[in-house]
């Protein structure tokens, strides 16, 4: 048994992996020793003897029989343990005992054994590396989907963004051209009044600016959206109820403000207000703000 332990240890297995492997068969056999051990992987490298277990009583052998024969194929082998693993492998369920003795294998039928031994254990190393390797790929493969699937919601989001900071620019250049329109109608009124009180004429009551038609349908705003500019160049950006006071957006700027701790009061710039001390108790609705508007911080 020595010289089959060593010669599988020679081989690159572990020696207490092969001694377990001959006590579990209780073989000679390099072949039968090997099939044991590939065939039982996972088996724990060493078996410790149970010390309750009670000797099994040995068998009285047989007078003439030298091997046991398996019928349906016609090898021979030299215990119980390899007959059991042969009928395992190949599912054969005939035996006799025998007077043939089993040859031990020639040095050609060890290399031979070795051989298909070293071919066995290559197969299974490039399989194991296969599976490995294609574990690896689909494990990279949802990785790369995870990180695409990522950067496609973020680009939606920044599409959505983009869309609603265009559209809020759209109104507030609507608000500003017409707030310009109606200060150019008042410029021209004012120019006709003097005119005409120039010319000796008596003064009539400078027309009135005609106002502008909305051709948006009224709307009751919920929300507003603000857009307040620092003293320091910098912009917030927060949206209110369309009933709350202006005081929240004074306590909101004070909060997040980041050009100092100083006084300050708001303005618009189009049409050019500054709201005044009573007007911060009113809705942001009802001062013209909604749906949006720019505030303007500047020091008191």
């Amino acid at each position: 048994m020595s010289s089959l332990v060593n010669m599988l240890v020679d081989m690159g297995f572990e020696k207490e992996r092969v001694e377990t492997a001959v006590a579990k068969t209780g073989s000679a056999d390099v072949q039968v020793v090997m099939d044991w051990m590939l065939a039982n992987e996972e088996e724990p490298a060493a078996v410790e003897p149970n010390p309750m277990a009670q000797p099994e009583p040995e068998a009285a052998p047989a007078a003439l029989a030298k091997s046991i024969k398996c019928d349906d194929c016609g090898k021979l082998f030299n215990s119980s343990e390899e007959v059991e693993f042969h009928a395992s492998k190949s599912g054969h369920g005939n035996f006799s005992e025998s007077t043939e003795e089993k040859k031990p294998l020639s040095e050609e039928e060890k290399k031979e054994q070795l051989a298909k031994i070293e071919a066995k254990l290559r197969q299974r190393r490039l399989e194991r590396e296969a599976r490995e390797k294609e574990e690896a790929l689909e494990r990279e493969r949802a990785r790369i989907k995870s990180g695409k699937d990522m950067l496609e919601a973020k680009k939606r989001h920044d599409e959505l963004e983009m869309k609603k900071i265009i559209e809020q620019r759209r109104r507030e250049k609507e608000d500003e051209l017409k707030a310009k329109q109606r200060v150019r109608e008042q410029i021209q009124a004012d120019k006709l009044a003097r005119k005409a009180k120039q010319a000796g004429q008596p003064q009539e009551a400078a027309p009135t600016p005609p106002v502008l038609a909305d051709k948006r349908p009224p709307q009751d705003y919920s929300e507003v959206k603000l857009q307040i500019r620092l003293i320091d160049g910098k912009t917030l950006s927060q949206s209110f109820g369309a009933k709350e006071p202006l005081s929240a957006v004074r306590l909101y700027i004070e909060m997040n403000r980041t050009d100092g701790d100083g006084p300050f009061k708001l303005m618009t710039s189009f049409p050019r207000k500054v709201f005044s001390t009573d007007d911060y108790d009113k809705p942001l609705d009802t001062l013209g703000l909604a749906p949006t508007a720019t505030l303007i911080v500047s020091k008191s």
